[in-house]
């Protein structure tokens, strides 16, 4: 292999930058952490904290430059001297970056704490970055924590993740922790280019837009695709390219496929995906593009300026709000929610064709919904008056009116016919109607005197008491339970009823008393059994088991 093979560096670490003026979208940690250096308030633990690829490492080695170059500590460092190169490249003996996923067990730790005893060998600080620290195991946390806490003078942390919620709360308290924003499109976009021009290839408009766009947010990752595309093409980058690369669909097979949709036209939308799958697009990239395109247009739809968009470009904005407006908010909103349940879907399935081809005919047969909204809105508005509504067949349900008036509830509610006005009792509809409620409440709402109507909404409901008393434990248990009774009665009487109780002087009615002697005349004890029965409880008790009263005992000894 030859020397220039062996010597090839990749484009991220070619480009990586070498001071804080470098950096690109972390202008508040810049500033941050030079302010720190300038003024002389150097922490002693830090946490870099983001998603992949924003530069969390890249700060790190920039800070350590800063505080053990030879004119430190300083926010410029020269990049010059001893200290400066090997901190770039990692290899500086008193700047240790260690991988918390691969050294994450509590001896490694354990050595760490002895080794920060040890002074640095010609720097001022030894430093110590780990990265992705959240995959230190609790007890490795814990046996840093007294170190981490009041270290050396001359031994700083910085710890960098991409997931900081996995960090325990005693770690973070003992670190002052740095947000990495995701870095703008614009931005990226602008470092690809200096990255070409370096590189002296050129490239078609809007090829470092795409590619910015993709990368969502992380530079590595944009300048990881920019390495796929200058070994694809080395001298001149072209649109194309970069879709046949990534197995994206072009922006024209977009915008067809949403004017197909819009218009309801399936046809066209299998032409386009046939043709997509014989240029070797991706179906779920596919199906990730039209989310984010309908992201977009709900954003343009609320009345968002060109700035928000990400995941189209700007220059077809305009084209973006005539869409909008086509498909209104309420469509645009149900094809989001398809799009979203057929991505989920395709992630388990071997079937993506068939499902990308699904959720999109069903967006194009969304129009109804959006004239179903309008139909909707003119009707409220009074732009739309609604048709007399024709005389419905009576209801097989009872209603509660006048003795001579009650409809009989028919037996067959599955064919739904309606039999002769009768008459019924009063008693008879509030038996209907407290019979499938819960048992203490059927009991005692059948314990009553008398029901009658005072008018066809309000149901008078007398209970006994004997003469000279005013206590009733079943009126006071059904006044408890009114609501639930009301509920009941409402839905024999097919309205809402009102409902009052009252008490009933009565006699009192003799207990009867239980035979003692077995050698009573036969007739006495069927005569009592036959009282028993009368009585509302009992008889309660036998219509809800379907029982019949047979004998009595007594419980007398």
């Amino acid at each position: 292999m030859s020397e220039d093979h062996q010597g090839y560096q990749v484009v991220a670490r070619r480009y990586r930058p070498q001071g804080f003026g470098e950096l690109v979208g972390q202008n508040h940690v810049s500033q941050a952490l030079s302010n720190a250096i300038t003024t002389h308030r150097i922490g002693h633990a830090y946490l870099f904290t983001g998603a992949r690829g924003v530069g969390k490492t890249t700060t790190a080695r920039i800070f350590a430059k800063s505080l053990n170059c030879v004119h430190g500590p300083t926010p410029t460092p020269c990049n010059q001297c001893d200290a400066c190169q090997l901190i770039s490249v990692g290899q500086d003996v008193d700047v240790l970056e260690i991988d918390g996923a691969s050294n994450r067990g509590i001896d490694e730790i354990r050595q760490l704490r002895q080794n920060t005893s040890i002074r640095p060998s010609r720097s001022s600080f030894k430093i110590y970055i780990i990265d992705e620290v959240h995959m230190l195991t609790r007890e490795a946390f814990n046996a840093l924590l007294k170190t981490l806490e009041e270290p050396p003078a001359h031994v700083k942390f910085i710890f960098c993740t991409t997931e900081a919620n996995k960090i325990p709360i005693t770690i973070l308290s003992r670190c002052q922790r740095y947000d990495f924003a995701g870095i703008d499109s614009t931005s990226i976009s602008e470092k690809l280019a200096q990255i070409a021009a370096a590189e002296n290839v050129t490239a078609e408009e809007g090829v470092f837009d795409l590619l910015a766009r993709r990368a969502a947010g992380s530079m590595r990752d944009a300048q990881s695709l920019l390495e796929q595309l200058l070994s694809f093409a080395p001298e001149h980058i072209k649109l194309s390219d970069v879709h046949e690369m990534l197995g994206t669909a072009d922006d024209q097979r977009i915008f067809r496929l949403l004017q197909a949709m819009l218009q309801g036209e399936t046809k066209p939308i299998f032409e386009e995906l046939d043709q997509a799958a014989g240029e070797g697009v991706d179906y779920g990239i596919l199906m990730e593009q039209l989310l984010g395109v309908f992201r977009d247009l709900m954003v343009v739809s609320g009345g968002a300026d060109a700035k928000l968009l990400l995941f189209s470009a700007p220059s077809r904005f305009d084209e973006l709000r005539e869409l909008a407006t086509a498909f209104g908010i309420q469509r645009i909103l149900a094809a989001l929610q398809v799009l979203d349940h057929s991505h989920n879907r395709m992630r388990f399935s071997t079937q993506e064709r068939i499902l990308l081809e699904l959720a999109l005919v069903r967006i194009a047969h969304l129009g109804e919904m959006q004239s179903l909204a309008s139909l909707l809105e003119q009707i409220k508005t009074g732009q739309i008056a609604l048709p007399q509504s024709q005389p419905q067949p009576a209801k097989t349900v009872p209603r509660i009116l006048k003795p001579e008036q009650v409809i009989l509830q028919t037996a067959d509610d599955r064919r739904r016919t309606v039999e002769p006005l009768v008459r019924r009792q009063p008693s008879d509809i509030w038996r209907d109607a407290v019979r499938n409620l819960p048992t203490m409440i059927s009991m005692n709402a059948s314990d009553f005197h008398q029901v009658r109507f005072q008018t066809p909404d309000i149901f008078i409901v007398s209970f006994p008491v004997p003469t000279g008393t005013t206590v009733s434990l079943a009126k006071s248990f059904c006044e408890k339970e009114q609501a639930k009774i009301a509920v009941a009665l409402e839905k024999v009487a097919g309205h809402p009823v009102s409902i009052r109780f009252e008490l009933a002087e009565v006699e009192a009615k003799p207990q009867p008393v239980l035979p003692t002697n077995s050698m009573q005349d036969v007739r006495a004890k069927h005569k009592l059994v036959a009282e028993l029965a009368d009585y509302p409880m009992i008889r309660k008790a036998c219509e809800m088991f379907g029982a019949e009263l047979v004998d009595v005992k007594s419980t007398t000894k």
